[in-house]
Formats: C-alpha cells, structure tokens, sequence
C-alpha cells in the first residue's frame, strides 16, 4: 500500500464537566463527545523524509513546523515502528482543512488521530494506548480514534466508555470567526472540582438526550465567552432560531453546536445565519 485516504470529523461536545485538576496541571473532564459530518480530509502516501501540506478554506493558518500535530502524530508512529523493530520509509501528508482553528472542534486532535489511524493502515504499525497518547499528543486525541460512535471521556481524555446509540442530532455548528486559545479558558475558570455529569441515558430518543442536556452543562462557557463575547451573541442567536430544541458551546469555544427538531428547520437556519451573518463559519452536521 502506497497512499491512505483519512477523515478528521469535528469533534463535539455535547457536555464538558471539568471535574478537577492533577498534581501535574491536567485538568479532569466527564464529557459527552459525538462527532459530526464534516471535517478535514487528509492523504498518506509514501515519500522519501517527512512533510505536510495544506490546502482548503483554512489551509493558509496550519501551523508549519514540528508544533504541528499532525508532524508530531507522525513522529510519534514513527518512533513506535522503531521500538517495535518495524522498517518504515517517510510520509507526505496532505492536510485540507476546512474546520476552522482553535475553534472548540478539537480540529487539530482529529488531524493527529486520523495521521494515527492513516499511518497505522499505511505502515501496518500499531497506534499506542490511549494514555500514551493523551499525554503526548493531547487529551482529545484517543477520543478521535475512533469517530464513528459517540462516547463519554472522561480523566484526562484517555478514560473513554464506547455509547451504544445516540440519535440523529440535525446539528447546526456556528463558529463567529474569533479564534479562543484553550489555556487562556482555563486560566478563567473559577473552579476545576465540579459536579460530573449523572449517568448517560440508554439508546434515548432525541427529546429524552435533550432533556438530559438542558441539565448538564460546559464549564468551558463562561470563561470563553469573557474572553470572546461574540459567542454569546452565537448562542443568543441559535437559541432564538425557529426549531433550536438546545444551544451550547463546545469544547473551550468558540464554535457552538444547535440541536433542531428536524433537518428541515436546521437547514432554514443554516440559510438564515449566512445570509445575516456572512462573516461567521456556518455548517450544517
């Protein structure tokens, strides 16, 4: 096999309890991660050394250089082929992005769990364990291993309980085009040892997860929206939409998701908020 094709699904958080903070300065979260329809696309192939390249409506601001996630997911493959005594040649990777950045989506974890996935298929090279990861890559990267279910996170990300079912969300995500870097959310949050979330209903249905959301809560909100008040002014203007059953913040912001009652109604707001609002990153998932 010479070429891998991979997809990064924005990675949402339905609910985020941050629940404490380690010795070390990790936070510990009790999340509800789904994954949506759209994401990056990214392309493995075979090459001599190692490079990326970005392309899409926001490859111009990938990071270059070995802070990249992506390089730094390759690397870490790379290193693991080697302790395990397996020969590997190089990769070029092909990033099009078009989540936007520091955007709560946890773009960048999807891009690394997808060149860990890619190069795992390309090299046949195994992905380390979740805790491995999480401390060298970030807490959101096992979660995007596997993005075809829905889980709860928990510790510091590497405590992950597969979902059985969630229902079809008819999910609006708003992003106001203010970028919110997750430390500085962090830095604002008055306590880390909140209450988790209460146990995750079984198979619901779209109004009993509601229900259940109205009553959780993203501890991440506050403080983003004191660094960024536009993504207040998103979710004052999902939730006065026609059909918003719930608005929320995901991850450290600024995107916010809106769950509707059907597609039909998310589709007229998607309509809606670009033709009032053009200058926001609108997607319908």
């Amino acid at each position: 096999m010479t070429k891998v094709e991979a997809f990064a699904p924005a990675k949402i958080n339905l609910a985020l309890h941050v629940t404490g903070r380690r010795s070390d300065g990790y936070h510990m979260l009790d999340s509800l991660v789904c994954f949506a329809a759209v994401g990056d696309h990214l392309s493995l192939r075979d090459a001599p050394g190692m490079s990326l390249g970005a392309s899409g409506p926001f490859g111009a601001i990938v990071p270059a250089g070995p802070g990249n996630l992506v390089l730094r997911a390759a690397e870490l493959m790379e290193a693991e082929a080697a302790r395990q005594g397996i020969a590997v040649g190089g990769v070029s990777i092909q990033l099009e992005k078009h989540l936007p950045m520091s955007a709560g989506l946890g773009g960048g974890s999807a891009d690394a769990a997808a060149t860990l996935r890619g190069l795992s298929e390309l090299w046949g090279v195994p992905v380390p364990g979740p805790h491995a990861l999480a401390m060298a890559l970030g807490a959101d990267v096992p979660v995007c291993l596997d993005p075809e279910t829905a889980w709860r996170m928990q510790g510091i990300g590497e405590e992950l309980t597969r979902l059985e079912r969630l229902p079809a969300l008819n999910l609006l995500l708003v992003n106001p085009g203010v970028p919110v870097a997750t430390a500085a959310v962090f830095g604002r949050l008055e306590r880390a040892d909140n209450a988790p979330m209460p146990e995750i209903p079984a198979a619901p249905t779209r109004r009993e997860l509601v229900d259940w959301l109205t009553w959780q809560r993203n501890d991440l909100e506050a403080p983003a929206c004191s660094l960024a008040p536009e993504i207040g002014e998103v979710l004052d203007e999902l939730r006065g939409l026609e059909g918003t059953m719930l608005a929320r913040m995901s991850g450290s912001g600024a995107t916010c998701f809106a769950i509707f009652e059907d597609n039909e109604a998310r589709d007229r707001a998607a309509g809606l908020l670009r033709d009032e609002r053009p200058e926001w990153w609108v997607a319908e998932a």
